[in-house]
C-alpha cells in the first residue's frame, strides 16, 4: 500500500505543469493585447494623421491669416469636403482658444478650453508640431484628441484639433481580452487532464520501485519491478531490477560469510573482545566469557569495557591499550583468579582506513607459564649448586698455578683451560641468577632520569678498544652533544648497550663496521645498533631473545657466549617500559633497535 503523502507527488507535478502553462499564457496573453492595442491606437493616429496631410487642410487653412475673421469660409469648406466620410469630430481653433468652424456645428464660436484638452493646444501652438492626448467627453465619451499647427508665413494662427471616438476600440479590446481569458481558461483545463495523465505515468513506476523497495527491507527480493516503457523511468526500473538481483546475491554472501564467521568465533579457542573507541563493548565470543566468568548467555550491551577488564589491571584500562596500541599493535599479560591470560591487541579499521575500534585477543597461558616458571626455578637452583663446584676449580687452579704440576707446560695448559671454564661459567651463573631475578621482578633497580646519548657515548668508547683489535670501525650516526632524557637504570642500560654491541663486534668480520644512531620517534628514545656482519637467518631471528638459544652454537662457544645475552638484554628494556627488536637477512647484517620512553612520556611512575 502507498502511503497517502506519497499521491502528493503526483499533484505536484500537475500543480507545477499547471504553473507553468498559467504564466506562459498570461505573459503570452499580456503581450498579445499590449501589442493589439498599441496597433489600435497606432492605426487610429496613423489613419487621421495621413487623411489631415494628404487634404491639404493645414495649407489651406494656412491663407488665412486670421481665422475668426474666416471662420464663415473655414466652416463652408469643412461642411464641403469634411462634412461626409469623415467619422471623426474636426475643429478648427485659432490662437484665442476660439473654435472658428467645426464638423461638429454645436461647437463654433464657443471657447477650445471648455471642450478640449488645452494642454496639446498649447502645447502644438508653442511647438508648431503636433501633440495628442486621451481624454473623456462631458458625457463620459472616451476620445483620442489629436491637435496639428496650422502655419502662415512662419507663424502659428490656429491648430486643427481632431477627436476621435475611441469606444469602438475599447470594445474591441474587452473583447478580445475576454476571449484569451477564455483561450487561458480552456488551456488550463486541458494542462490539468494532460498533466494529471502525464504526473501518473511518473508517479506509477516510482509507487511500484517504493512497494518493492518496502519488501526488500522485509528481506523478500523476489519481486521485480515491471517494465512499461524504454524511456528513463523504463530504465530506472530496469537499473533497480538489476541492483536488486545483486543486493540479494551481495547479502546472500555477506550471510554465508558471517555465519562462517560466527562459527569461527564461537568454537575458537581464543578469547576474542572487540570494543570501539568509546570503550562499548562490540562483541566477545564463548571464550572470552569463559576466561572473565562471564555467563554466556548475559547480554553485554550498553556494558563498557572497562567495567569488564579495566578493572583486572592498570595496563588493561581502555586509555593504556589505546596508548599502547602503536602501529604493530600492543600486549599483556595478566591474573585472573588462578589464570595467567596473554593479550594481543591492535586497532581494526573500516573501508577507509579509518580506525574504528580494537580487537583483542585472549590466550590462556597458565600451563606454558607454569613450565616456564618451572624452568626459570630449575635454572636458578642450578646456577646455586654450580657456584660452590666453581670455586673448588678456582682454588685448585690457584694451587696449580703455585707449582703443584711439576712440568711447566703442562701445568701452564691445564690451568689456563681450568681457569677459562672456571670463567665461563661464573659468567654463566651470574646470568642465570640475573635472569632469575629479573623473571620475578627482584632485580634491584636504581631508576634515574638522565641522558640515554651520554650513555650510549661512555659504551661507544669502551667498546672502541674492543673493535680496533679487529680492525672494526664503531660509528657514531648521531649528536654526540644531544640531550633526550630517559628515566633508566644506568648499570642495567650500560649492559644491554655493552651486550648489542658486544654482539655486533662478535659477529662481524675483522675490518666491519658498526654504526650507532639515536633519535626521538612518537614519544620515545630511539636507539639502533647496526652491523655489516654474518647476519641472522629468517628462521632464527624470532628466536634470538629466547634464552640458551645460539644461532651458530659453535662458533658461540668459541666466543665465549653464554646465549643469555639477549634474553637479558630484552629483559631488562622490557622492566624499563621499553621494548627491544631485531632485523636481520643472513650475510647482509643485523640491526638491533631499543625503543625506551622519554622521560616526559610519563615514564616516571616506573621508578622503584
Amino acid at each position: 500500500m502507498v502511503p497517502a503523502g506519497r499521491s502528493s507527488v503526483r499533484w505536484r507535478i500537475v500543480l507545477v505543469y499547471f504553473m507553468l502553462v498559467f504564466i506562459a499564457m498570461t505573459i503570452v496573453s499580456v503581450f498579445l493585447m499590449g501589442r493589439m492595442e498599441e496597433y489600435q491606437f497606432a492605426s487610429l493616429r496613423g489613419n487621421i494623421s495621413k487623411t489631415v496631410n494628404e487634404s491639404n487642410l493645414l495649407s489651406s487653412l494656412g491663407r488665412y491669416k486670421d481665422l475668426s475673421e474666416s471662420s464663415a469660409d473655414i466652416q463652408k469648406m469643412l461642411n464641403e469636403s469634411w462634412g461626409v466620410g469623415f467619422s471623426e469630430e474636426l475643429s478648427v481653433v485659432d490662437r484665442r482658444l476660439r473654435i472658428c468652424a467645426s464638423t461638429n456645428g454645436s461647437l463654433v464660436g464657443r471657447n477650445a478650453a471648455d471642450i478640449f484638452d488645452t494642454d496639446i493646444i498649447i502645447k502644438t501652438l508653442m511647438s508648431g508640431g503636433s501633440a495628442e492626448a486621451d481624454g473623456l467627453t462631458s458625457d463620459g465619451i472616451p476620445v483620442k484628441g489629436l491637435c496639428y499647427a496650422i502655419s502662415s508665413d512662419e507663424a502659428i494662427n490656429g491648430v486643427v484639433y481632431v477627436r476621435s471616438d475611441l469606444t469602438g476600440i475599447n470594445n474591441f479590446l474587452a473583447r478580445s481580452k475576454a476571449i484569451f481569458i477564455q483561450g487561458i481558461a480552456i488551456a488550463l483545463v486541458v494542462t490539468v487532464l494532460l498533466g494529471f495523465i502525464l504526473a501518473r505515468s511518473i508517479t506509477d513506476p516510482i509507487n511500484s520501485v517504493t512497494e518493492t523497495v518496502q519488501k526488500m527491507s522485509q528481506g523478500d527480493f523476489s519481486t521485480e519491478v515491471s517494465v512499461k516503457s524504454n524511456d528513463e523511468i523504463g530504465q530506472l526500473a530496469e537499473m533497480f531490477n538489476l541492483l536488486r538481483q545483486k543486493l540479494d546475491f551481495t547479502l546472500t554472501e555477506i550471510s554465508n560469510e558471517k555465519n562462517k564467521l560466527g562459527t569461527i568465533l564461537q568454537y575458537m579457542a581464543d578469547g576474542l573482545v572487540a570494543i570501539d573507541l568509546s570503550g562499548n563493548l562490540m562483541h566477545i565470543n564463548p571464550s572470552a566469557r569463559a576466561m572473565l566468568h562471564i555467563d554466556v548467555n548475559a547480554d553485554i550491551s550498553g556494558v563498557s569495557y572497562d567495567e569488564i577488564m579495566g578493572s583486572l589491571s592498570e595496563n588493561l584500562s581502555l586509555a593504556r591499550i589505546m596508548e599502547n596500541c602503536g602501529d604493530d599493535g600492543g600486549q599483556d599479560i595478566f591474573r585472573y583468579g588462578a589464570a595467567i591470560i596473554a593479550l594481543r591487541y591492535d586497532h581494526f579499521k573500516d573501508e577507509d582506513g579509518t580506525d574504528i575500534g580494537i580487537i583483542i585477543i585472549m590466550q590462556d597461558i597458565t600451563e606454558r607459564q607454569k613450565l616456564e616458571d618451572m624452568q626459570t626455578d630449575f635454572v636458578a637452583n642450578v646456577s646455586h649448586e654450580l657456584k660452590t663446584p666453581l670455586t673448588t676449580i678456582k682454588s685448585y687452579a690457584e694451587t696449580l698455578l703455585d707449582g703443584a704440576v711439576t712440568d711447566a707446560n703442562t701445568r701452564d695448559s691445564f690451568l689456563e683451560i681450568i681457569n677459562n671454564e672456571a670463567d665461563r661459567m661464573t659468567r654463566l651463573v651470574k646470568d642465570l641468577l640475573q635472569l632469575s631475578r629479573l623473571d620475578h621482578r627482584q632485580e634491584r633497580m636504581d631508576m634515574q632520569e638522565g641522558n640515554i646519548v651520554a650513555l650510549a657515548n661512555a659504551v661507544i668508547n669502551k667498546m672502541k678498544l674492543v673493535a680496533a683489535t679487529r680492525n672494526q670501525t664503531i660509528e657514531s650516526d648521531f649528536d654526540r652533544g644531544a640531550d633526550i632524557r630517559v628515566i633508566f637504570d644506568n648499570d642495567m642500560m650500560e649492559q644491554v648497550l655493552q651486550n648489542i654491541i658486544s654482539n655486533s663486534v662478535k659477529y662481524t668480520p675483522d675490518g666491519g663496521l658498526i654504526k650507532v644512531s639515536i633519535d626521538k620517534s612518537r614519544g620515545s628514545a630511539r636507539i639502533r645498533i647496526a652491523d655489516n656482519g654474518i647476519g641472522i637467518d629468517q628462521d632464527s631471528l624470532p628466536r634470538i631473545f629466547e634464552r640458551f638459544y645460539r644461532v651458530d652454537k659453535a662458533r658461540s662457544r668459541n666466543m665465549a657466549s653464554t646465549g643469555l645475552g639477549l634474553a637479558i638484554s630484552k629483559q631488562i628494556a622490557e622492566e624499563h617500559g621499553g621494548r627491544i627488536r631485531a632485523e636481520s637477512k643472513a650475510g647482509k647484517g643485523t640491526v638491533i633497535t631499543l625503543t625506551l620512553p622519554l622521560a616526559n612520556q610519563g615514564s616516571a611512575d616506573r621508578k622503584n
